[in-house]
């Protein structure tokens, strides 16, 4: 076998796994382009109640993203994501039966419920060798932001075909789809592996919680997301105002994620090769601002509401692709997994909080309101994001120990911490292994293998 290439089984978990993530994804972004306008008709709804709509997704999210996440370590990885995403079907047909904007709400939550992002990514690590976990989880990544592009343009298309319901329809036979591939495509895994790096671990949940510099970040995530969701309870309303019709609204959001994902590619690989993270992380933060302000001064005008889009739509992206990236970098050394799932909840609070943010916003002052609202977060957000240092450059490796190796646990990991670029590493006895945060311009998982190897 050769360790530099995947597996068949790995391609097809990254793949299955990846296509049930997008899967369901698409449940919580295809309303979002259409729930402000075509929710209106709903029996008794308002645009704080369609906010909170929006919102209460994130909030179950929030509520059932780490417990479930513990819960696949008992009851197991596939029972619990073919479980999460029934309980997502169950809220898609009940928001899909309902004419009232209560039954939405509450079928909107019951998706919420079905919390398997954690669940997910724990089955990765099952069913993929360490040399290849990065790739996987990127890919995984990667997916995530094709999938929010295809939900921008596919939302609006289908609501304005169909209608809203059938939106809610077409969502719960992508969940149903998922679970067909978690059932047929996805291996079983063969045992369940330990593992820090994408793992939580309950007894150090709160030394990783209140670490600042992670703090800084989750309250980045969070901020991220509350104008995301604010922002579009209040674009569709805004362009429709405007004279842009909602059934073409589709080809806004198409044009400008486009652009946006060629925009990525450059400065990730600025802030990541050039070593410019802050740098990278301050100047979105500024561009989020103006974005804001760009579409509070827009009014009419349509092609200022454009611009506006456009600049949101570049810099959420990069935010999307570097801040997983800086949690890994400023995560204690073990502990990688915690911080992602801390990290994951403050990204739903940013959901829930947003949505009822901006629908609220939205009866009291329309949607200038709901600009100037995401305007002051955002400014709030760029003072926070000045006091930011620059991230330590560095990787979370795990690497697999041999039972000889563990008998020489702390003269080797002397060996390893005399590597250079090497700034931490902690012994695990009872998973066999070591998870070291490295330099790896410096020394290589190669390198770290060898001297592991010439232990055991």
């Amino acid at each position: 076998m050769h360790d530099h290439l995947m597996t068949v089984e790995e391609r097809r978990a990254t793949w299955g796994l990846g296509a049930v993530f997008s899967l369901r994804m698409l449940g919580m972004f295809m309303v979002l382009p259409v729930l402000t306008t075509y929710g209106m008709q709903l029996q008794g709804a308002n645009e704080t109640l369609i906010g909170f709509a929006i919102g209460i997704y994130g909030l179950a999210q929030a509520i059932f993203q780490i417990p479930f996440g513990l819960l696949s370590d008992k009851v197991g990885r596939t029972p619990l994501i073919v479980g999460g995403l029934l309980i997502f079907v169950a809220g898609s047909v009940v928001a899909a039966l309902s004419d009232s904007i209560w039954g939405v709400i509450f079928g909107r939550g019951l998706q919420g419920a079905g919390a398997i992002s954690a669940a997910v990514m724990a089955l990765l690590s099952d069913l993929t060798r360490e040399q290849h976990r990065t790739k996987a989880m990127a890919f995984i990544g990667v997916s995530f932001g094709i999938t929010f592009a295809v939900a921008m343009v596919l939302g609006p298309i289908i609501t304005h075909a169909l209608g809203l319901s059938a939106l809610f329809w077409g969502i719960a036979i992508f969940a149903l789809s998922g679970i067909v591939i978690t059932l047929t495509i996805v291996p079983k895994p063969s045992h369940h592996l330990m593992n820090r790096e994408s793992g939580i671990v309950k007894d150090h949940f709160w030394l990783v919680l209140r670490n600042s510099r992670l703090l800084k970040l989750n309250l980045g995530i969070m901020s991220l997301h509350v104008l995301l969701m604010s922002s579009f309870v209040a674009l569709p309303i805004a362009m429709e105002h405007a004279g842009f019709l909602r059934q073409q609204q589709w080809m806004v959001y198409l044009v400008t994620m486009t652009v946006s994902f060629v925009a990525v590619i450059p400065f990730v690989i600025y802030a990541e090769k050039k070593r410019q993270m802050k740098r990278v992380f301050v100047g979105c933060v500024l561009t989020l601002l103006a974005a804001e302000l760009t579409l509070w001064q827009a009014g009419l005008h349509l092609w200022v509401l454009f611009a506006g889009i456009q600049l949101f739509f570049i810099a959420f992206n990069v935010m999307e692709a570097i801040l997983p990236s800086l949690i890994s970098k400023e995560a204690p050394v073990g502990y990688k997994g915690t911080a992602m799932g801390i990290y994951s909840t403050s990204q739903f609070i940013g959901v829930a909080v947003g949505g009822s943010f901006g629908g609220w916003l939205l009866q009291s002052g329309g949607t200038s309101m709901v600009f100037i609202g995401g305007a002051c977060v955002a400014m709030l957000w760029f003072g926070l994001s000045l006091t930011m240092r620059e991230p330590p450059y560095v990787s979370s490796l795990r690497i697999v120990l041999s039972k000889t190796a563990i008998t020489q646990a702390d003269q080797l990991a002397n060996n390893i911490k005399a590597q250079p670029g090497v700034a931490d590493v902690v012994l695990v006895v009872d998973e066999m292994a070591a998870y070291v945060k490295v330099d790896t311009k410096q020394t290589s998982r190669r390198d770290l293998e060898q001297i592991v190897a010439s232990a055991g």
